[in-house]
Order: structure tokens, then sequence, then C-alpha cells
């Protein structure tokens, strides 16, 4: 479900001391620009203003948002939006994602948020998923719940049996993802060395990112 101006409209109850974590650091060398800052269309809302409307609707409370290329215009772009925002700069954005997911993890393991108290788990998504949606994040974040609670959570979204985002991460992996994620693999090695749940999600999404003009005029 969207708004009129393209956000997604918000239709699920919040997920207490569950924080978005959006990756929006790349430069988007294929895209010809970082994607943060992407349309899909004129009239619509960045990229980076749609993957945090959308984690909002989904049911998180707050969003922390990594930047790194283009970092003060998407920075302004998204603390414009209003809403439990943080934004954690990423200094070595350029050598991938790993690096953005370490620097959200550090930044969330030392911080708490006004109202919300502890962060106890992330739900991680990229910013170049055009045609994720409110449904997705609800469903994953309503998921069974983890044996241990909530920090000891590890799940996501699956797509036709195919692991992707968003990514559901308790507080008691953070320490051993943020030794693990290198280059752009993210957590996909504590993934795989972790038993975690995937949640199918293949009948309200895709899960497909974009890396060029090309695929993000065919996600329409």
């Amino acid at each position: 479900m969207t708004e009129s101006n393209g956000n997604p409209a918000a239709v699920h109850g919040r997920a207490p001391h569950v924080r978005g974590l959006v990756l929006a650091a790349g430069a988007g060398r294929r895209m010809g620009g970082p994607k943060a800052l992407v349309r899909r269309h004129p009239d619509e809302p960045t990229l980076v203003e749609r993957a945090v409307s959308l984690l909002h609707a989904g049911g998180c409370s707050g969003t922390t948002v990594v930047v790194g290329a283009a970092a003060e215009e998407v920075t302004a772009i998204v603390t414009a939006l209003g809403r439990d925002i943080d934004v954690v700069a990423c200094h070595d954005w350029d050598q991938g994602m790993g690096a953005s997911l370490r620097a959200g993890l550090t930044a969330l393991t030392r911080s708490t948020h006004e109202g919300e108290g502890c962060v106890d788990a992330v739900l991680v998504t990229l910013v170049d998923l055009p045609d994720l949606t409110p449904e997705v994040v609800a469903r994953v974040l309503d998921a069974r719940p983890a044996d241990g609670g909530l920090r000891a959570a590890l799940r996501r979204a699956a797509y036709g049996g195919v692991p992707g985002h968003p990514a559901l991460i308790g507080r008691d992996h953070w320490e051993a993802v943020v030794a693990s994620a290198t280059g752009d693999h993210g957590a996909r090695h504590h993934f795989r060395a972790t038993p975690h749940e995937l949640v199918e999600c293949g009948d309200l999404a895709t899960g497909r990112d974009v890396d060029t003009p090309d695929e993000l005029d065919a996600s329409r």
C-alpha cells in the first residue's frame, strides 16, 4: 500500500525495541550516482526516503540510516522526514556493504533512543530494493519469537526460497556480525554459520536489488 506521493502508507503497529537500519552509503557507480538519491519517477520520493518510510510503515520503532557517498545530501533528505531518524556516517563506505553494516551496528551498540530504551534488534535493509513493501517488513517482524527472546532473533526474508532482505538481527548477534562483515558480504558469513529462520515473502515482492538505470526502469 502506498500514499499518493509514492511513499508507503503506515499500515502496521510498532514493534517495540526494533530499529530499522538502512544501508545507504554506496556510490552507485553503475547507476550513475548514489542510489540513495535516485527516484524511480520525478514525482516519487528518493530511494532512501522510500526505504525509511517503508520501515516505519512496516512497524520499526525508528530508523538509523548509514550514509557515505553524498553524505550531506542524503542526511539532509532523511532528517527532513521528521520521524525518529538517526544518521551514521561510514567513513570507509567504499570498502563495501560490510563497512556500512559495521558502522550502523557499532553506533547502535553505543546508543539508546529516547522513548524506546535499549534497542534489542535491528531490521536491516538496503536502499536499492524498489519493490520492497511494508507488508514484507511486518511479516519478518511478526515471525515466531526466537528462543531466548528478541535479542537472540536471527531471521531474514526469502523470495522463492532465496534469502534476501530485510534481515532481523538480535543484539546478541551484533558483535559476531561486526567481526565478520567484510566487503559486500554484510552479515552473510554470520547467517551461513548460524542457525536462523527464513520468512518466505515471495508472494509480496521479488526482493531484487537494482544496480543500473535499466534495472530501475524495469522495476516500475
